[in-house]
């Protein structure tokens, strides 16, 4: 019943939104780039994030373990996004990072089924262990009205000793083959439900040596084209909707050494054009100290949309960064395109793009 309310509200803003997408409103294309974190457990009906979803600032939230309740979780979570979705005109991006295992905001002390990790099912390999996993995740994401998870993690776990990925079990193994077989079980099964998988983070954080939540990390000397073979072969697929930007530097991929997030080279010149990637750009966190500490906020928001960036995330989850509200990062996106230093038609193109993608997986 939930997902039908939330059909209806989507068709009747259909004939405008998507029909006839060059007439909207320059605000409300910004508008739907943009996803946010936010501090609570609820929403009063006066608090500022709901009128800046009901304005069209915003078009898409991210929810973390701080937005779970002790108690009452499951019924306290979905009534929090059914909220949020209520007040929308084009329907939201719900999103959440729910990779499994250590990675895991749907903890079991709060009330929620145990989960393993990437780890843990590569090495044991077996094909109806993932579908189950995966299936069960997708179900508790449905329940709770989520329609994007931030997963599969499609990083090779090429270095034993990398503090990001390896180290907390995230990737399905080292062998491509292995992470690409079981990243496409736990795609299918989101897509089953019409909940949109991010594969990340491209194009490889599995070789770093650093955690790009603290600062760069290069890896140019490390990294290997096999990364891209999980990408390669899911896109070949036609069943991933979307692909996550990682923030690691590759000066042999990008001629100005610039992080995958900000990187023309990286987005468009191999996601797109070499591997005929159409879905949806996710930004990782642009929060995470790689960006905040070496680029600022606008010169950031500037080369990342430019780069390609269809959608940026500001989780406001990140310690010792200064927390970013949507009027903030609306502002700039609208004065660097007034001002020519993003292109009105770099605009039209991912607006275009997030428009047919939530018709297709949140309402089809």
């Amino acid at each position: 019943m939930k997902r039908l309310i939330i059909a209806l509200l989507f068709l009747t803003f259909l004939p405008r939104a998507y029909s006839q997408a060059s007439e909207d409103s320059l605000s409300l294309k910004i508008g739907q780039m943009i996803m946010v974190g936010f501090s609570g457990t609820s929403v009063s009906d006066d608090d500022p994030i709901l009128e800046e979803i009901s304005k069209g600032d915003l078009g898409g939230i991210i929810m973390f373990e701080k937005n779970i309740a002790d108690s009452n979780s499951f019924a306290k979570l979905s009534q929090l996004n059914l909220k949020l979705q209520e007040v929308a005109e084009v329907p939201l991006f719900l999103a959440i990072d729910q990779e499994g295992g250590k990675v895991n905001r749907l903890k079991t002390k709060y009330g929620f089924p145990k989960s393993v990790t990437a780890e843990y099912l590569g090495k044991l390999d077996n094909e109806d262990t993932t579908r189950h996993y995966a299936a069960a995740t997708v179900k508790i994401l449905a329940d709770l009205n989520f329609n994007v998870n931030f997963a599969p993690v499609l990083d090779l776990a090429s270095n034993p000793d990398n503090p990001v990925i390896v180290k907390y079990g995230r990737s399905f193994g080292a062998d491509p083959k292995l992470v690409y077989k079981h990243a496409g079980i736990v795609v299918r099964e989101h897509n089953k439900q019409n909940i949109i998988t991010v594969g990340k983070h491209f194009p490889g954080h599995g070789s770093s040596e650093s955690d790009t939540h603290f600062g760069i990390a290069d890896v140019t000397s490390s990294w290997d084209k096999s990364e891209l073979v999980p990408y390669k072969k899911l896109i070949k697929d036609g069943i991933l909707p979307g692909v996550m930007s990682a923030h690691i530097v590759n000066a042999s991929l990008d001629k100005d050494s610039l992080p995958g997030t900000l990187s023309e080279d990286i987005l468009q010149g191999i996601l797109r054009e070499k591997l005929d990637f159409e879905g949806i750009i996710f930004s990782d966190d642009m929060q995470m100290h790689a960006i905040t500490k070496h680029y600022g906020l606008e010169n950031a928001i500037e080369l990342g949309l430019n780069a390609g960036l269809d959608v940026i995330i500001f989780s406001n989850n990140i310690r010792g960064s200064e927390e970013r509200t949507v009027s903030v990062v609306h502002e700039i996106i609208l004065r660097l395109v007034n001002e020519g230093r993003i292109p009105i038609e770099r605009i039209n193109e991912s607006y275009t793009r997030i428009m047919k993608y939530k018709k297709q997986y949140l309402y089809d």
